[in-house]
Formats: C-alpha cells, structure tokens, sequence
C-alpha cells in the first residue's frame, strides 16, 4: 500500500481515467442532476493531486536521475516497452497538471450549459494524456499521449467555446497534426539509425540520446530530423512565427479550455525542447542556435506590441501568452544553468499566473458576457475582491518581486545577459512592454468612474469563486517568496543535461577552492 501511495507513476497517470465510470454510474443513477456529476469529476481530481504530492516528497533531491521508474515490455520486436519516469525537468509539470485541474473544474461549475457528462469526461481524458506525456520514456508511447492530447482538446473547443469555435478548433487540429506527422517520420528514422549502429530495435529515449546522428547542414539526417522535431514542439509552444493558432483558441475555448492551454498544454512544447530536441540534435541545435534565439526575442517583443493593441481583454491575455513563452524559450537557448532553470521555473508561473488571469476573465464574462475592455471601467468599485486576485494576477504576471513571476525572469535574463547582454536588454524590453499593456488594461477594466449602468449590477465573487482562485493566489507568493524547493529539485537535472551535450562547465567554485570566483556556468562553443 505504501509502494502504491508513495509516489506510483502509473497511478497517478491513469487515475482520473476511473473517473469515467464513475461519471457514467452518476449519469445513470442521477439522471437530471449535473451537480452529481461535477462533483463525482472534482473528488476524483482532488484525489488525484493528492497522489501525485509522493512524487514531489519523496523525490531525492540532489540526483540528475529519473526517478519512480517504471518499465514493463509491450512490443518487444519492435523495442517498445511502457517505460516511464520523472526527473527535476519533468516533475513540476506533471504536478502542475494534477494542481490546476481541480481548480479548473471548480472554476467552470456554472459555465458549462450542454453535455456536462461529456464535458466532464474529455476533461478527466485530457488529464491522463497530459501527464503521460511529461513522463514517457518510451517514443511510441510519448507520441500516443502528445496525440491523446489533442482529441479532447479538439471537442472542448469545437463544442464548448464560443461564436467561432469551429473555426478556431479545426485550425488548433491542423496545426498540432502537422508538427505531429513530421515528427512521426522523425521518430521512424531515429528508430531505424538504432538498428543500424547497434543491431537492436529500441524506441526508448535513453537509448536514442546515445545515437550519433550525422549533422552537415540542414538537408543532412540529423539537419531534418532536427526540424521536424522543431516544428511540432515549436507550433505547441507556440513560437514566432507559428503562433497564429493561440489567440483563435484562447478567444473561443470555453474558460476551462483557455485555463488547460495556458496552464499545462503549451508546456508540452517546451518540454519537448529540452526532453528530445536538444540532446537528440545537439549539432543541428548548436548550429541553428542564433535563429532560435532570433525567433525568442522576436515572440517576447512581438507578442507584447500586438497584446498591447488588443481590445479584447481575452485576446490581450493570450497574446502575452505568446510574449512569456518567448521568454520562456530564450531561457532555454541562452544554454547556462541560470537560463535554463529560469525558463523551467517560468514554465510553471506561466501556467499559475496566466491561468489565474483566463479564469479571472471567464468569471467577469459570466456575468457581463462581454470581454470587451470598452465595454467596462470602475468595476473595483462593485467587486473589490475580484479586482484584488485581478490585480495579484497581473502583477505576478508582469514579475512583481516577491511574486513567482519575479523569479523566473530574474533568472533568464541573469542566464542571458551571461551568454550575451544585448539578448538581455531585448528579453527586458518585452518585459517592460508587458507591464506596460497589463497595467493599463487593468486600469481602464477596474479604475475610473462606473459610468456603464450594466456594470452597477454586477456582484462579486462569490465563496466557491474565491476557492478557485485562493490557491492560485497563494502559489504565486510562495514561489516567489521561497523558491528553494523547486529549483533545488530542477537543477541537477538542468546541469547533467547541459554538461552531456553542451559542454558546460562545472559550477562556480566555492569559498576557499582555487577555482576562478568568476568562473560559473559558461557555454562553450566549439571551435
């Protein structure tokens, strides 16, 4: 029983998947009683967060390997097994997911209107394919998660959202299958290089990132392979220029559906950024580094231009989405500890944050069913409670200090201004752009006179509210008050990774060793 509750990776997998029944049993036992069911969904969700906090205590901190390890053969001819596991990269995405999906089920209590039960249970599938995908370790079985993903995301849009949701549902499917059938092809090819240099079939991670891929540009193996791992992460992310799909989602999504994309969804790209692309192509990555890095600093600025151009508030939200996870991914590509390990971090109080911001949104729309920023003002006056988690939100957002928003930008851009100040002075510009358009926004929704006599009427938030956003709130200040337990978990894994195939140096030197005190992580190019 300890083995079972101690931090069982499968477990807490496949758990919200026995929700299932339980909706269906709640279906045919209450027939015309939704409450049944959303709460069958909600303790099935709390329970499952509650199985998945073993992974976060008894993870050995300190240690670069993954951990509650579990591998059991599936087709062996092929070399395909279940194989999973958890390492510091890995583990805060996998607990954010169990964190949020409460909340958000709690959050969209009164705004799902039709097909609850099937609502309920694409909610409790999506949940399963998110996790698997944080923690295969098997190519055949993480490509059937990344595809999971995208069935339930699909019908949550397309039956859910709003005016446009078809639209807006069938362009999120052809983007994300796209990226998906190249990196299909990618994963055969890599599968058959193994046969090739070691005579046995394998489709398991680790033994991919021993192959010796030839890289002579970008028409070579490792050159293709490289882009089409390239594209499908990229377009999940989603990065400049690739982006186009996000704001089409996020507007129509139903608030579940916008608060699941920002908070958990896109990190699948990232994650594959640091999980696959870089230690499977670490030439094609070396070589292509400087139009990664472009393409980063391009998204940070350009996402906060457009955001600040928005007029819907929504959109604004989704475009600043688009400006975080350029900053996200400039961490990542400046390639130091600080970099790398800020991005991560930054990965997690995106989703926190952001997610507040889309459920903030959803709860004022609810009541006024416009997100129109001209169609409000003064609104702090009638629901001081929900313009003070407003206002947390947007200054965790735009990285106040003691907000988890600080920490993360405080460490890319010290990961950054490392590798190369100009490319910190750009990341600060978008920063700076983000507070710009967040505040201002807040300003004309919350301040001013209450001129608009619909607005008199609107109520605060409510308890059940209020429970929504609580936890969010607090998350935000503890990570940015005491941050340790995170990163200390996240570092090693970041170091071992960069160390095998980037050619890092060891960290700065302690007090009384005869190491250079200015001496840290530093990336060095070949020559």
């Amino acid at each position: 029983m300890e083995s079972l509750f101690g931090g069982n990776l499968s477990l807490v997998i496949f758990f919200p998947l026995l929700g299932i029944p339980i909706i269906l049993f709640l279906s045919y036992l209450y027939e015309n009683s939704e409450e049944s069911l959303k709460i069958g969904a909600l303790v099935v969700t709390l329970i499952e967060f509650l199985i998945s906090i073993p992974l976060f205590t008894n993870f050995e901190t300190g240690s670069a390997a993954m951990q509650f390890v579990q591998k059991v053969p599936w087709i062996e001819s092929l070399g395909i097994s279940y194989h999973v596991g958890l390492d510091g990269i890995s583990l805060f995405l996998v607990l954010l997911t169990t964190f949020i999906m409460p909340i958000t089920l709690l959050g969209s209590w009164r705004s799902i209107h039709k097909g609850m039960r099937e609502f309920l249970i694409f909610m409790l599938v999506l949940q399963t394919a998110l996790i698997g995908t944080f923690v295969a370790l098997d190519m055949v079985l993480f490509f059937i998660f990344w595809e999971a993903v995208l069935i339930p995301m699909y019908f949550i849009v397309g039956i859910w959202g709003t005016e446009r949701r078809i639209y807006a549902a069938i362009k999120f499917f052809i983007y994300t299958a796209f990226g998906s059938a190249l990196m299909l092809i990618a994963i055969l090819f890599l599968f058959y290089l193994h046969i090739e240099q070691f005579g046995i079939a394998s489709m398991d991670v680790m033994d991919f990132y021993k192959l010796n891929i030839p890289f002579e540009g970008i028409l070579s193996p490792q050159g293709l392979a490289f882009l089409a791992f390239f594209l499908a992460f990229a377009i999940k992310v989603p990065m400049f220029p690739f982006h186009t799909w996000l704001p089409d989602a996020h507007v129509e999504a139903p608030t579940a559906g916008s608060v699941i994309l920002a908070g958990v969804l896109l990190k699948m790209g990232t994650y594959g950024f640091l999980r696959f692309l870089m230690p499977f192509f670490p030439d094609a990555f070396m070589a292509y580094l400087p139009i990664l890095i472009a393409l980063a600093i391009i998204g940070v600025i350009y996402g906060a231009m457009v955001a600040f151009a928005q007029k819907d508030l929504k959109k604004l939200v989704a475009y600043s989405s688009v400006s975080h996870l350029g900053l996200v991914m400039l961490g990542i590509f400046v390639l130091n500890i600080q970099g790398v390990q800020g991005g991560i971090y930054q990965m997690i109080n995106h989703g926190i944050s952001t997610g507040a911001l889309f459920i903030l949104v959803g709860m004022v729309y609810d009541r006024r069913h416009t997100k129109k920023i001209a169609d409000f003002g003064g609104i702090a006056k009638v629901m001081p409670i929900f313009a003070a988690f407003f206002m947390i939100s947007t200054l965790a957002s735009i990285g106040l200090p003691l907000l988890n928003g600080f920490v993360g930008e405080f460490l890319i851009l010290l990961g950054a201004f490392e590798f190369n100040w100009i490319y910190a002075v750009l990341g600060a510009t978008g920063i700076i752009l983000g507070a710009i358009y967040m505040l201002w926004a807040y300003q004309r929704v919350f301040l001013g006179p209450l001129n608009n006599a619909a607005n008199k009427a609107l109520k605060d938030i409510n308890l059940r509210e209020i429970l929504v956003v609580l936890p969010l709130a607090i998350m935000m200040f503890f990570m940015g008050i005491y941050p340790k337990p995170f990163l200390e978990k996240i570092e090693p894994s970041v170091e071992a990774l960069l160390k095998s195939k980037f050619s890092v140096m060891a960290p700065a030197s302690k007090p009384g060793d005869d190491q250079n005190p200015d001496d840290g992580f530093r990336l060095v190019f070949p020559e």
